[in-house]
Parts: C-alpha cells; structure tokens; sequence
C-alpha cells in the first residue's frame, strides 16, 4: 500500500531529525515496486490519512508531531553549505593516495544532515586489491594533517575493488550504498551499484549519482605506485595488515560492532549505529502499526 510506503520512508528518516523533500521522498521511497512521481504525489496530496499524519512545509514533508525538525533541517543545509566544499577538496585528495582507485563521500554531509560544524566527513575508498592496509595508512596520515587545519575526515572504509558487494544487506546498508556521493572512480562507482542491485528491494526508485568532475592521478601518484607495485610493497603491506589487525581485533569481537577486518576490507564501525537506526525505526514503525 502506497500510504504505508510513505509513512514508512518519512519515519525512516525521522530517526535522522531529516524531513524529506518531494524528490527526496520519491527517490528513498521504501517499497517493493518503483513508483513515479504522479502516483506518489496523488497519494501524498488526496490522502485524508497522510494529510493527518503529516505536515508539508516550506518544500518539506516531516511527521505532524515532528514538525520542528523541519527549522533543524534548514539550518543543518545551512551547515553542510560551508562543509560540502572542504569535503570536496579533501575527496580530491584522498583521490591521490596511491593505489586509491575511488572515493565516495558518506555519512551525514552525504545527505547535507551535519549535526555541527565540528562533525566527521565521512568517506568511503575503493583500493586496488592487495594494497588495502597500504592505502589506508596513507589515508591516517593525511587524517592527521588535515587535522592540523581544523577539519576531522573519516575514511573508515576501505575495500579492495573486488570486494565491492556488501556481505550484510539490509535498509540501513541500502540506504549508506543509494545516499554515497561519489568524488572520484564514476566507472568503479556504477560497477559498485551493479554489484549492490539487492539494494533495489529497499529502494527501488534509487539510481545513485552522477560524479560531475574528475581528477586524475598525479605523476607523484603514478611514480609512488610503480615502487610500490613490487615485493617492497608487497612486505609494507603485509606487515601493515597485520600490525593493524592484531591492535583491532579485541574491537571486532563484541556484539555490537558494525567493523569488519580483514585483507581486503577496513570496515571501521565499531559500534554499530546501523543496528541502533534499524531497532529504532522498527520500535516508531510499531508505535504507528506500520509494522
């Protein structure tokens, strides 16, 4: 039923404090079929019980007890204005660590939903296989100077380029694969959508994003990645994985982390927020007998 779709879909993103657009609403629309514009606006606008249950304000669509986060949302887009650029910058950057193959921004400011000015940018980076741990000790090092400026990356995803399904499918994982704003690798990007399309039974209209500009590896890059091609990378990385991996390991083991390490993948969400979205969203889910 299309009225449950769309409560569905604005709870959902209720648990964000994230009102939706019109466009936004269609695009994330968690149902079982794709859906156009017209049929979702027609039920949207001659529901009598979506009209009860929700308020459309200012280009807005948030539950009618929720209404304040429609201000909240104003003024988080106001927020990511000023963040989107040094995440920009910095995704261009991130682009030039040898071996990267791609770079997507995630998280919060993927959707212009920072909680501050002072919040993490989120990225995500695809790696040539086998320089994983390599890539991602770049990427620590340019965390720590870019720090020095006053700005927190995140790179906490790193994954080889063939290890781009996701092994846990669910609609918080759906939702991190349709929402990732890709910075660099558009061709890497699609083929990690094509390998992702269980995502569809979430979220069936998702298409994913179109990477505008795109820059282009640097002769520093191209040289650091020739030396390092060999068996001295080879070693460097070896001895990286493991290193890493022992000091993780105790984080990895309890049950409510999100991490996943390994040769191939550094999946650094060590408590598992997706799980907590999940359980409170199907908590408002009952609440409203949406279930």
């Amino acid at each position: 039923m299309l009225e449950n779709a769309i409560l569905r879909t604005v709870v959902y993103a209720n648990i964000f404090s994230y009102p939706l657009t019109l466009d936004e609403l269609h695009t994330y629309l968690i149902y079982d079929e794709r859906v156009s514009c017209q049929e979702l606006e027609q039920a949207l606008y001659h529901s009598p019980r979506l009209q009860d249950m929700l308020v459309l304000r200012d280009g807005y669509i948030a539950l009618i007890e929720n209404n304040q986060t429609i201000s909240l949302r104003q003024t988080r887009e106001r927020i990511a204005t000023q963040l989107l650029p040094k995440a920009h910058r910095y995704g261009k950057w991130l682009s030039q660590i040898p071996f990267v193959r791609m770079v997507a921004l995630t998280g919060a400011l993927a959707m212009s939903n920072p909680s501050s000015e002072a919040d993490d940018v989120d990225y995500l980076l695809v790696v040539e296989r086998g320089r994983v741990w390599m890539a991602r000790a770049f990427a620590v090092m340019m965390v720590r100077l870019v720090r020095l400026l006053g700005t927190e990356l995140c790179p906490n995803y790193v994954l080889s380029s063939d290890n781009l399904p996701q092994k846990r499918q669910d609609l918080y994982i759906a939702h991190e694969v349709a929402q990732m704003i890709p910075l660099y690798g558009q061709d890497l990007y699609q083929e990690m959508l094509a390998c992702n399309t269980w995502a569809q039974t979430f979220l069936p209209n998702a298409s994913g994003h179109t990477l505008k500009n795109s820059s282009h590896g640097s002769h520093v890059k191209n040289t650091l990645e020739y030396l390092l091609s060999g068996r001295v990378g080879q070693w460097l990385e070896s001895w990286e994985y493991h290193r890493k991996s022992q000091k993780f390991l105790p984080q990895t083991q309890h049950a409510a982390t999100g991490a996943h390490i390994d040769a191939d993948t550094v999946k650094g969400h060590f408590n598992d927020h997706g799980r907590r979205v999940l359980e409170a969203y199907q908590e408002r889910l009952r609440a409203l007998n949406l279930a």
